[in-house]
């Protein structure tokens, strides 16, 4: 399976690309038993990343901050109809952090990483300036 281009990009008609289709590792199970791994979540704006901080939720455990957000910027997974703060806390570890990664990739657009050249050997690769220090 080919991986998904994940850049944000203007297509041959010129359209800019705000949505995404994603597939979850484990899958959401609703209350049926079903399983929903297919999705599309859509480029963040800047409410959706300001407005969750006003949430109790969110005030009372920080952490709480990516469920508010993700459940903003996913618009559909598999049939369900409404993708809200409930969903998303339901979902299997290995999925939400396949989220946050997936978020990442499409709302940085890559801008975390920079090319690099080795002075000793002159090699080129790239860094990710976000998980420098750790």
């Amino acid at each position: 399976m080919a991986e998904p281009d994940y850049g944000a990009k203007q297509s041959a008609s010129g359209v800019f690309q705000t949505e995404f289709e994603f597939t979850l590792p484990k899958g959401y199970v609703d209350k049926d038993g079903n399983v929903h791994k297919k999705g599309i979540m859509r480029l963040a704006n800047a409410k959706d990343e300001i407005a969750p901080l006003s949430d109790y939720r969110v005030q009372q455990n920080r952490a709480y901050l990516v469920i508010i957000i993700l459940s903003r910027v996913i618009t559909k997974l598999g049939n369900l109809s409404d993708i809200n703060p409930g969903v998303i806390e339901n979902l299997f570890s290995a999925d939400l952090s396949y989220l946050q990664d997936f978020y990442r990739k499409i709302n940085e657009e890559g801008t975390a990483t920079i090319a690099t050249v080795c002075p000793a050997c002159g090699h080129q690769y790239e860094v990710d300036m976000g998980s420098l220090g750790k």
